[in-house]
């Protein structure tokens, strides 16, 4: 079991662009240029994806404190790395695009996009023995409705760098809920 894991766990962070040191490329990738343009569509993407990386990291914190198993606690550990790094990114382009912007996102209602009270909750409540599977349901939807949220971006969204962090959010998140799955079925310790 722990081979198809690393692997597993090896194509999450490589989705989410955590793959470590690699060869540079053969010619330089241009850059984002300072100017790309925070449209409002982009602005509530990544308000939206602040409010709900921080309900991520809430999760994998208290998860962090009751899983047992160390494949579903090496994930974890993984999705914190990543969204923490996602999570300075995005709140570093909503100061960029501007206070009209950040404040426009700010008014929109987030209430209904997402479980993670609830989820958490359910998560805190469990007994110990159920506290694997119970992270691993509640983290999996969550991450099921943010890359629903980064596919949305990725159709309708007009800053091609907040797309380009859509496209990695939608490939990661989606890795990970088919790694949980597989940590979900197997059997446990």
């Amino acid at each position: 079991m722990r081979r198809p894991f690393a692997a597993a766990l090896l194509a999450v962070l490589l989705a989410a662009g955590c793959g470590g040191s690699s060869p540079a490329p053969a010619t330089p990738r241009p850059t984002p240029a300072v100017d790309d343009t925070t449209s409002g569509v982009d602005a509530l993407f990544l308000a939206m994806m602040v409010a709900h990386t921080a309900q991520t990291l809430e999760i994998v914190d208290v998860g962090l404190d009751r899983v047992t198993d160390t494949e579903v606690r090496t994930l974890i550990s993984a999705v914190r790395a990543t969204e923490a790094d996602e999570l300075a990114t995005m709140r570093g382009w909503l100061r960029e695009a501007g206070p009209s912007a950040a404040a426009a996102a700010a008014r929109h209602d987030h209430t209904g996009h997402s479980d993670a009270a609830a989820g958490l909750a359910r998560l805190r409540a469990a007994p110990a023995a159920d506290a694997d599977r119970v992270l691993l349901d509640v983290l999996a939807a969550h991450q099921r409705t943010a890359a629903a949220l980064a596919r949305a971006q990725v159709a309708a969204g007009t800053s091609a760098r907040v797309r380009d962090l859509a496209a990695r959010i939608d490939r990661s998140r989606t890795a990970e809920v088919a790694l949980m799955a597989t940590l979900r079925a197997a059997p446990r310790r």
